[in-house]
């Protein structure tokens, strides 16, 4: 398998978008979030994820001209527009706004609205917490989850992340959706002609099911049953509701190139561990806690393989699928579109 090094397929993949047809700035901010998830191992946040948004750029899913603003602000909060552009400017913009803000007023909530797919979120708070800060994000995505009761499809599976700075170590990183299973397990298990375990999906009609075709067709179930439902429409609320973007049953799919600007939002947050108890003591508590989890040998803490594949494809860099690589190739030859 073909091998890149990180600053390579950066400049690949920016060159691929530019040539789609986005701006420099969201080129290579995209590419940057991309490459980052590829060498974390989220491969459904990483490379592949080119083409895709290289589609919506040339069918007019996302705009590439688009730059981020804000829009409203009031002390530690602020509303930022994407203006329907890929959601990696917006997320860098919210990123420095946060940090400027919590440091000023002790905490900062930045909302971003007509936005797009968000990727890993487990990348923005994690620059947060890499300048001190406790960091929470939320994003929703388009439907796939039915609410308690209900068989239709009315939410994203909509992602949580935590961030929390440590002393002499990288941050905690937490980054999950709130679904029972990626849905890219169920495509994977189709494609394999596997059945999936039941509690994982409901078919069209409401039913569960273990064919990962009728899952497909119907809706994923929430982690948890009814709590982590639940917990996905706090998350829709926080993300749409206090931004004005869509809801994730008015966002087409992203598992096709066609469809409507999805007008998604995000919400993140930032604390200044010295604006409460202080610094040191954040620091002293969050590290009892870690070192009595790890009293089990069995514990790992949350993100650790992550980092410790990131740290692995920053030296030897990562491995691209041939025909994946062809077709980002493909992408970058092309001239930068005059849209």
């Amino acid at each position: 398998m073909p091998r890149l090094t990180l600053a390579e397929a950066e400049a690949l993949a920016t060159a691929a978008l530019s040539g789609a047809g986005a701006n420099p700035a969201m080129a290579a901010l995209t590419a940057r979030a991309l490459v980052a998830g590829e060498a974390e191992g989220q491969g459904g946040h990483g490379l592949s994820r080119v083409p895709q948004y290289a589609a919506f750029l040339a069918n007019g899913r996302a705009d590439g001209a688009a730059v981020p603003a804000v829009v409203a602000e009031r002390g530690g909060a602020a509303l930022i527009d994407a203006r329907h552009g890929l959601a990696y400017p917006a997320l860098d913009l919210a990123v420095r706004e946060a940090a400027s803000r919590a440091k000023a007023h002790g905490v900062a909530c930045l909302g971003i609205t007509n936005s797009h797919h968000a990727g890993a979120m487990g990348l923005p708070v994690a620059a947060l917490a890499r300048q001190g800060f406790v960091a929470l994000a939320f994003t929703n995505s388009p439907a796939a989850m039915p609410v308690p009761g209900g068989r239709r499809p009315l939410m994203g599976t909509n992602p949580v992340a935590a961030a929390f700075p440590r002393r002499d170590a990288a941050p905690l990183v937490i980054d999950m959706a709130l679904s029972e299973v990626a849905r890219g397990k169920i495509m994977v298990a189709a494609k394999a002609g596997r059945k999936i375990p039941l509690g994982w999906a409901l078919d069209a009609d409401g039913n569960p099911t273990t064919d990962p075709d009728a899952a497909l067709s119907g809706a994923m179930l929430a982690m948890g049953g009814s709590k982590g439902a639940l917990l996905a429409l706090i998350v829709e609320l926080l993300c749409c509701a206090l931004t004005g973007a869509a809801f994730g049953f008015e966002a087409d799919s992203f598992f096709t190139a066609e469809g409507n600007r999805p007008r998604l939002g995000h919400t993140l947050l930032a604390i200044d561990p010295g604006a409460l108890a202080g610094e040191a003591s954040f620091a002293e508590r969050i590290e009892f806690l870690l070192a009595a989890m790890q009293g089990d040998p069995g514990v790992r803490l949350p993100g650790s393989r992550r980092a410790g594949l990131a740290a692995h494809a920053a030296t030897d860099g990562l491995e691209v699928p041939e025909a994946l690589l062809a077709q980002i190739h493909t992408l970058a030859q092309k001239p930068p579109s005059m849209a």
